[in-house]
């Protein structure tokens, strides 16, 4: 190029005659008179393909390796650089460029390095909301752990929020959408999603899908419109997708370290107010938070969070729990043999009967746990009082300090635990506060028995069991009474003679 403004500046500008340009330049005089006709600049074309000569005897084994990783999703596809170092494992000595311009080439070929171009979308202030889900690593506890992110973006502010989970469920989908509309403080009029099963029961032609129940029946509860994408279209959201690997690297790399998921979640809610102040990208004048302000005002008002559970029909067993993800979880012992409702949240399990709650635990996300409460069984304990020896609800029974005192006291002799049980059917009967302050006033006297602390009870919860008193209107005397005097001197007498 260079050369070429060099020659025609000294011929067509200074005069010079071509033969001295020629020798000047030690060019041929036929070449000087091509860049004097070529105003554009010269193009160098190549006229016999490179030749990749070590490569040949490989060449079958990369096609069938690229038309293998064609029928794969986009990223479990291997690139140029883990080619070469397959082919370098049969034998292949040749160098890197080789595969990579053999790739290349194919895949130019094949239509696959053809990019797709998209239409730009613009959304109104409140108008949609984007939902996604991620896969992260992170350290929880000094344990490797893949965790679950579901991730919100306000389609005009570019509001960004996170949440993170140990499972995909449906349940989780309900617990995230609750806290994204309370940090937003609004409820967009559309969610747009992929076609996850949590969500969409069947997916038809067109945008016409079968939605869960469940998911309506919280698409119904917010008033919002579900859109599903076209599936693989992900430019239909192509914000929530973008977000994604944005997140991934400014956020998880390198790999975090935190005590638990709370820490983790307290962490991510911190860093979306933060990113609020980032610019807006498309109005670089403003950050984020200045545009969500304005969209902020367009938002449906939040209303009652919605009560997302899973749930399902389960019966109790024989040992008074019911199975859910693989856990078992105590029911009262009067339900054994019924069939109960099990109601998933994202951190609790609570069993219903009749339209009644009647137990709550932490969820588990373990495999094969036992998650009891010990008061479930107690009424058990009337006719199996040996029980509370070795009975699994018992062994960690994390009880008041009087009543560890008194059971350590009462399980050392024998029939103990008998009396021990009656002691926690007061519990049932009056509560636990009166009954732990009697056992710790008995401890105080220098008694364990039972009935001294039954009395103590009594006397404790007396005040308000008391039937109240129902005072009665005396009788109105009508003819009030003479006195007499004799009769008194007369009974006097009598006694006198008597004697």
């Amino acid at each position: 190029m260079e050369t070429s403004v060099k020659i025609r500046r000294l011929c067509l500008v200074e005069g010079r005659t071509i033969s001295s340009v020629a020798r000047q330049f030690n060019l041929s005089r036929m070449t000087v008179r091509k860049y004097l006709n070529q105003a554009d600049p010269p193009k160098y074309q190549r006229v016999v393909p490179r030749q990749c000569p070590k490569l040949d005897g490989y060449q079958d084994q990369l096609v069938e390796w690229l038309e293998t990783d064609s029928l794969r999703p986009v990223r479990e596809r291997r690139h140029a650089m883990l080619l070469y170092e397959g082919i370098q494992l049969v034998g292949y000595q040749g160098a890197y460029d080789s595969v990579q311009r053999f790739v290349k080439v194919w895949k130019h070929a094949s239509g696959q390095s053809i990019k797709q171009a998209f239409v730009p979308l613009v959304f109104a202030p409140g108008e949609a909301c984007q939902f996604d889900w991620s896969h992260e690593h992170v350290i929880l506890g000094g344990v490797n752990v893949k965790i679950k992110l579901a991730h919100f973006r306000l389609c005009h502010s570019r509001k960004s929020y996170l949440r993170a989970y140990p499972r995909e469920t449906q349940e989780m989908v309900f617990d995230a959408h609750v806290r994204a509309y309370g940090f937003y403080e609004g409820i967009p009029r559309k969610m747009i999603y992929d076609n996850p099963r949590t969500i969409v029961d069947g997916v038809y032609q067109g945008k016409k899908r079968d939605f869960n129940r469940r998911f309506l029946s919280m698409m119904n509860h917010y008033l919002v419109e579900p859109v599903a994408c076209t599936p693989a279209a992900g430019w239909e959201k192509g914000q929530v997708e973008r977000q994604v690997g944005i997140m991934r690297y400014r956020l998880f790399v390198p790999k975090m370290r935190f005590a638990d998921l709370d820490e983790l979640n307290q962490w991510l809610h911190h860093q979306c107010e933060q990113m609020g102040h980032k610019p807006h990208p498309t109005d670089k004048s403003r950050c984020v938070d200045a545009v969500f302000a304005e969209e902020k005002a367009v938002l449906r008002p939040a209303m009652a969070p919605f009560d997302g559970y899973y749930e399902r029909i389960a019966c109790v067993q024989r040992t008074s729990v019911v199975n859910y993800d693989r856990n078992h979880y105590s029911v009262p012992v009067a339900y054994v043999g019924k069939a109960v409702s099990i109601r998933a949240y994202a951190d609790r399990i609570t069993i219903v009967a009749h339209d009644q709650r009647i137990a709550t635990h932490a969820r588990c996300f373990g495999r094969e746990q036992m998650i009891f409460d010990p008061w479930h069984y107690v009424p058990l304990l009337k006719i199996k009082p040996g029980a509370l020896r070795n009975g699994a609800p018992f062994v960690d029974w994390d009880l008041p300090k009087g009543l560890k005192t008194l059971k350590t006291s009462y399980l050392k002799r024998q029939g103990g635990d008998r009396e021990f049980v009656q002691l926690l059917l007061l519990i049932q009967d009056y509560g636990l506060e009166p009954v732990t302050v009697a056992c710790e006033r008995a401890i105080e006297s220098k008694t364990t028995q039972l009935a001294v602390i039954t009395n103590l009870v009594h006397r404790l919860i007396e005040p308000e069991h008391a039937p109240p008193m129902t005072i009665i209107d005396a009788p109105v005397v009508k003819r009030p009474p003479v006195a007499n005097l004799g009769r008194y001197d007369q009974l006097c007498h009598q006694e006198v003679n008597h004697a």
